[in-house]
């Protein structure tokens, strides 16, 4: 063991930065192992430590159980989605049912929770800062929402539950990334191909000779190889084929997660029900801004009326404009992308691909630093002197203009089939306080962005930069957390909360200001002109209710899994349609299932929480349009945001948080008059 640098806590050089170049697979199993003794060993002597329970010696004993522990299992997981083969993601039927084990046996533990409701009853005679008395109820919470005033034969059910609700959800990701690696399409004919931009098809064929084709196109369902076909190709049966593929992944196939997930979502239930909760969703609202399924649904519901209207009045204007174009009387799901985009053609002059050429990916990112820097002042440096987990990610110092260390910054932008799709921000190493010593926040933005190729650099497209700006939102927010203690520090904050710091960004994406401090043309060196930033600017509204529907579906969707009694549901192709009904206006295409690769609320930490997406858009709008007031980059309405929302963490609820950075509570109207719905 003495050689594990899991073990060891190994740290390199000044950073302290993970030694990826030296963590192996064989690694992982014995230090979860070591850390997991390690933290039994230390709960032991805080349950029979004699003297009164107070927060040193329960609360803060039992934030420090083990470094070991809290830094295996999250490099672990965090690999296992960005860079990691089939072997690697089977230490997760190891590993989860490890930690779930442990978990629960320790929130169920009526010794531990003794201690933790004598200071929690206690809280008024205690000394103690808001920091504090925050972190006491959280986990006095914890412990009642985990079992604790369960009997002892309902607390073995529970911990039975966990183990096994611990595997289901890894093996759900696995099998959507199974089923989206197994389908590719190579072609050599260039009808099926024709109109897909020319840097999609240099993209395509480089894929190919990589794969070992001497020729040809190959796509695949990474999402940078099949927006461009729905989106531009004018053969009608390719846009139909990569559709049907793309939307029924894991969905009646060898990686079919229909049973899985009706396994997660009744075990969901089955949980709450044994802790005396309706339904899955009332107990994860408890501890959201929305609090309650029915605030949920009452807040689709409020936003569904206002898009339902004009989506069907956007959906006649494209069956209008299909028929009109190329004499398609029934249009589908796998036409409306292509039409949408001719259509924007036609409306506004604009089309998408005439951005690729002003957005490469280097000038994006550091364009977004230099927002960054403007707003709050901080400073990104890349190095290469830090070891990485793949040669494709790159790592950067950030400093406050001072100078001061503020964290690490890693980046990890293209798609391989190493890594899951979709694109996320995590911690590696969270900031605060623990062990004796401040820990610096060590955070990464991955994506499955346009990678470069044989003839061009990495150019994308406007979707694939809000993807960057919204990411990177995450990452400040982590990295500009000032907390004491690590287990309050951003973004670990409530879920309907947590998506503000990322979607404010997208905001300046489109922004004069903004666009001109990156959006260079990668071969002239010429700025964006303005006719296009104002076309860019005129379609911001288009098909905003189309748009807005599709999130309202999915948060529906989501409910219609965890705020029921899903015991019942047997057929999942049936039941979706059935919950979707409302917000589809195109008859649905056989074969097509959302919840089968819903990884967000079947793999992720949107159970129950999707609606989360459109909670934040209406804070983001309310609190940017104080930016649109003041000034795009207003040093003082910027810091007010990093002092109110980025650094506090999860130290204060958060709506007092956005009520002291905008002076009032979010006004949910904010939305509506952004994207031309009011």
């Amino acid at each position: 063991m003495g050689n594990n640098p899991l073990i060891t806590l190994k740290r390199v050089g000044q950073y302290e930065a993970i030694p990826f170049d030296e963590i192996s697979l064989e690694h992982f199993i014995p230090a979860v192992e070591f850390g997991l003794q390690q933290a039994q060993e230390r709960l032991e002597a805080i349950r029979n430590n004699p003297a009164t329970p107070d927060f040193e010696n329960t609360f803060r004993a039992m934030s420090e159980l083990s470094q070991v522990l809290d830094n295996a299992p999250s490099i672990y997981y965090n690999l296992m989605s960005s860079e990691s083969d089939d072997e690697f993601k089977q230490l997760a039927q190891q590993i989860a049912p490890m930690m779930s084990q442990f978990s629960s046996k320790m929130i169920s533990d009526p010794a531990l929770f003794e201690r933790v409701k004598y200071v929690y009853d206690h809280l008024e005679e205690m000394q103690l800062d808001g920091e504090q008395r925050r972190l006491v109820d959280k986990q006095y919470k914890g412990f009642i929402r985990n079992g604790a005033l369960l009997s002892d034969e309902k607390k073995e059910k529970l911990q039975k539950l966990d183990m096994e609700m611990s595997q289901l959800s890894p093996q759900f990701m696995q099998n959507v990334l199974g089923s989206t690696n197994a389908w590719e399409k190579h072609i050599t004919d260039e009808n099926i191909i024709a109109g897909i931009p020319v840097n999609a098809l240099k993209a395509a064929s480089y894929r190919a000779k990589q794969k070992g084709y001497e020729s040809g196109w190959l796509f695949n369902l990474q999402y940078p190889s099949v927006i461009p076909v729905l989106s531009y190709c004018r053969n009608r049966e390719f846009r139909e084929e990569i559709s049907l593929a793309y939307n029924s992944r894991a969905f009646q196939d060898k990686f079919d997660n229909q049973e899985l997930l009706k396994k997660i979502a009744v075990m969901r239930y089955q949980r709450a029900q044994m802790l005396g909760y309706n339904t899955h969703a009332d107990f994860v609202l408890e501890e959201r801004m929305a609090h309650t399924p029915q605030n949920v649904f009452d807040f689709l519901e409020r936003l569904y009326a206002a898009s339902i209207a004009p989506a069907k009045e956007e959906l006649e204007e494209l069956r209008k404009f299909a028929r009109e174009t190329d004499g398609i009387e029934d249009i589908k799901q796998w036409d409306t992308a292509y039409y949408s985009e001719k259509l924007k053609q036609q409306k506004y002059a604009f089309d998408t691909e005439d951005l690729r050429p002003y957005f490469r990916m280097e000038n994006v990112i550091e364009g977004a630093y230099k927002v960054a820097e403007k707003l709050y002042g901080i400073k990104f440096n890349e190095k290469t002197d830090i070891p990485l987990y793949h040669k494709d990610v790159k790592v950067y110092e950030v400093t406050e203009e001072t100078g001061e260390y503020i964290g690490l910054l890693y980046v990890d932008l293209f798609p391989r089939e190493t890594k899951r799709g979709g694109a996320w921000m995590t911690n590696y190493q969270d900031q605060g306080f623990a062990y004796g010593k401040e820990f610096k926040p060590h955070v990464a933005i991955v994506a499955n962005l346009t990678p470069s190729t044989e003839e061009t650099p990495s150019l994308l497209n406007l979707d694939e930069v809000t993807t960057v700006f919204h990411e990177f939102g995450h990452a400040l927010h982590g990295l500009l957390s000032k907390v004491k203690l690590v287990s309050l520090s951003s973004p670990n904050v409530y879920w309907d909360f947590v998506e503000l710091p990322s979607q404010i960004m997208e905001n300046w994406v489109t922004e004069k200001e903004t666009l001109s401090l990156f959006a260079w043309h990668y071969q002239t060196g010429e700025l964006i002109p303005d006719e296009l930033i104002e076309k860019i600017k005129k379609a911001q509204t288009f098909r905003a209710g189309s748009g807005s529907l599709r999130q309202l579906m999915l948060g529906f969707l989501d409910m219609a899994w965890h705020a029921v009694d899903p015991r019942g549901i047997e057929d999942v192709y049936k039941y979706e349609l059935e919950a979707i009904a409302r917000t589809s206006l195109l008859e649905p295409a056989e074969g097509r299932n959302v919840s089968c690769s819903f990884s967000h609320i079947f793999a992720g930490g949107y159970a129950s929480g999707y609606y989360s997406y459109k909670w934040a858009e209406v804070l983001d709008a309310d609190a940017f349009e104080i930016f649109k007031e003041n000034g795009l980059f207003d040093r003082t309405s910027a810091q007010s945001f990093r002092e109110n929302i980025l650094a506090k963490g999860n130290t204060e609820d958060p709506m007092e948080l956005f009520v002291k950075f905008r002076g009032r509570q979010p006004d949910p109207d904010a939305l509506l008059r952004r994207v031309g719905l009011k």
